[in-house]
């Protein structure tokens, strides 16, 4: 890649990032029309680089363009919301409480359930990739290493969902692993991570291999409850 679609490739990276944050906050609402002069302005770029991010949000359902009207803010109904750039720029945006209980709840419906179909149907090589990112996370979370334990851990629940079995389940990884990643982005974790927490994963862990698919959901609960539970009580940045 040259220099020149790098440096594209950043700039529409930019404007996609900034419009994402502006239309899931509200700031642009729905039925806002985006005029395409005006952001070439704003953001100081192309025609041509506007136009590929409006693409983007458009594949995203945040925007709709439309004959002699132009490109207008889409309503939420029509968002792509398992898509993980929305999910984390919800996260940036005033309504991070209200995210948050949303990815709580989804995750509440869904990784229990995974769980317990792991202890069911998890290869050997599940079992051990589950054991070994529990161990990452003990060693990286006793030193502190917050971006070594969220590799860990983000491993640990993709490879969860994966094990159930159900191509479904695996297929949001992706929203998972982005609700993990905005938690140590957005400062919603603790500067080291609660040795409790790193046992829960143990267990569930020994449960899958054990094929205990009952002890696996109860335990995958608790820790759902108990991340969402810590998010929503951290306070929000001054400033």
């Amino acid at each position: 890649m040259g220099a020149k679609d790098q440096t594209n490739t950043g700039l529409h990276g930019s404007v996609l990032s900034g419009l994402g944050v502006q239309i899931t906050s509200g700031a642009l609402p729905a039925g806002h029309v985006l005029r395409i002069e005006q952001l070439e302005e704003r953001f100081g770029v192309s025609r041509s680089v506007i136009r590929e991010a409006i693409r983007v949000l458009e594949a995203m359902g945040l925007v709709a363009s439309r004959r002699r009207v132009g490109v207008t803010v889409a309503p939420r109904s029509r968002w792509n919301l398992f898509d993980p750039r929305i999910i984390g720029w919800r996260l940036e945006g005033g309504d991070r409480e209200g995210q948050l209980r949303s990815l709580g709840d989804l995750r509440r419906g869904v990784e229990p359930v995974a769980a317990a179909l792991a202890a069911r149907n998890a290869t050997p090589g599940q079992c051990g990739e589950l054991t070994g990112a529990v161990m990452s996370m003990a060693v990286h979370g006793r030193a502190g290493d917050l971006a070594a334990y969220l590799r860990a851990d983000t491993l640990f629940h993709r490879t969860l969902l994966e094990a159930s079995g159900n191509e479904m389940l695996a297929a949001l990884g992706d929203v998972v692993a982005e609700v993990l990643a905005g938690r140590t982005r957005h400062h919603l974790m603790p500067a080291r991570p609660e040795p409790e927490a790193i046992r829960r994963h143990a267990e569930v862990a020994q449960a899958v291999q054990a094929g205990d698919a009952e002890a696996a959901e109860r335990v995958m609960r608790e820790i759902v409850d108990e991340a969402t539970r810590a998010m929503l009580t951290v306070p929000p940045p001054a400033g």
